[in-house]
């Protein structure tokens, strides 16, 4: 291929903790990260923690207790049922049409997946899909506070979503209040993760190869920048027992990172090869790990995929990359990783 048909080098720069780990701890298999934390990295011992038991309450990311409320599996399940139906209409139902994903992503993502899944809903809900509310939880819970305070009602023939309607159905304030929180949790995530996913792929690897699939392409960028880099683990006896070094009081933290690194494990482990899930199952891939562990996937695995396809097949279609010009992107320490400010530009003709 010419070189003028190459896209710029691009540089990726993680956060200081995280480039140390990566840096430090790539290829081990348990290291002391704190005096009270272990981290797990190779992917036969994290493989045997993840199954010894379910995650508890406090360790789920998405259904922890929700202000001091704890929020059981049954209920779990059910909100998790009704914002995939959200997501199965907007899918198939009609797309907005010239849309415009130039500009700044994730945001841009975001703020698409947002509108397509959740236009119709009032606006003290949409609101909480601001990721401005990332900042600090008492800024979710001012927003959250003063949104219940005053109830809600489904107007017959308007077009809210379905996890708009607990807030519809609760009575009381304590109830409205509740079914914010869920709000938040639920139809939140789904758009900051798929949208997030989508930037990664697009840094990392566009303008891509006509006959790459998009399943391929988000399968490699969740690779090389698993949106849940790590799996946390509070003290418990079943861990000392799988290995010794890990101590009574020690919390685990298992860390997809760098599993997905691993040079034991991977092929050029820091390169961008989508083909090489041509050959690979991401359910079974040794170390893949990005939307948790056989055991006990996440929940909303199945929303994201097809919306990330979707996001690709427009960009794509559209003739849209990630901006040649920009060289850097930042990899800050969040929850969810991802690049920060990628800018996407129409394609330019190239030499063939």
């Amino acid at each position: 291929m010419p070189l003028s048909s190459l896209p710029a080098t691009r540089t990726t720069v993680f956060a200081p903790r995280l480039a140390a780990l990566l840096r430090e701890h790539t290829g081990e298999d348990a290291f002391r990260l704190e005096p009270d934390t272990m981290g797990v990295a190779g992917h036969a011992l994290a493989d045997r923690i993840l199954a010894a038991r379910r995650a508890t309450e406090t360790e789920r990311p998405t259904f922890k207790p929700l202000h001091g409320r704890s929020i059981g599996r049954t209920e779990a399940a059910a909100v998790m049922r009704v914002i995939g139906r959200d997501v199965r209409e907007a899918l198939e139902g009609p797309l907005p049409k010239e849309v415009d994903l130039t500009g700044p992503w994730p945001l841009t993502g975001h703020l698409f997946l947002r509108d397509l899944i959740l236009g119709g809903d009032p606006r003290r809900l949409r609101i909480l899909m601001s990721r401005n509310l990332e900042l600090t939880p008492k800024l979710t819970w001012s927003v959250i506070a003063a949104g219940a305070a005053v109830p809600w009602r489904k107007k017959p023939g308007t077009t809210s979503s379905g996890i708009a309607g607990l807030l519809a159905e609760a009575d009381g304030y304590h109830d409205r209040r509740h079914a914010m929180g869920i709000y938040r949790r639920a139809a939140a995530p789904v758009c900051f993760t798929v949208s997030t996913l989508v930037a990664n792929a697009l840094w990392l690897g566009s303008p891509f190869d006509a006959d790459t699939s998009n399943r391929n392409i988000l399968h490699e960028a969740a690779r090389l920048l698993p949106p849940s880099w790590n799996i946390l683990r509070y003290a418990s006896p079943e861990y000392g027992a799988l290995d010794a070094r890990i101590g009574a009081g020690d919390d685990v933290l298992v860390l997809p990172l760098l599993s997905h690194r691993d040079p034991a494990l991977w092929e050029d482990p820091d390169a961008f090869r989508p083909g090489r899930w041509d050959r690979l199952d991401p359910d079974t891939a040794p170390g893949y790990l990005p939307f948790g562990h056989s055991s006990e996937r996440c929940w909303g695995r199945h929303m994201v995929m097809p919306l990330a396809e979707l996001l690709l097949d427009l960009i794509r279609g559209a003739g849209l990359e990630a901006d040649p010009a920009q060289r850097k992107a930042k990899v800050p320490l969040v929850g969810l990783l991802g690049v920060e400010d990628v800018r996407l530009t129409k394609a330019a003709r190239r030499v063939r």
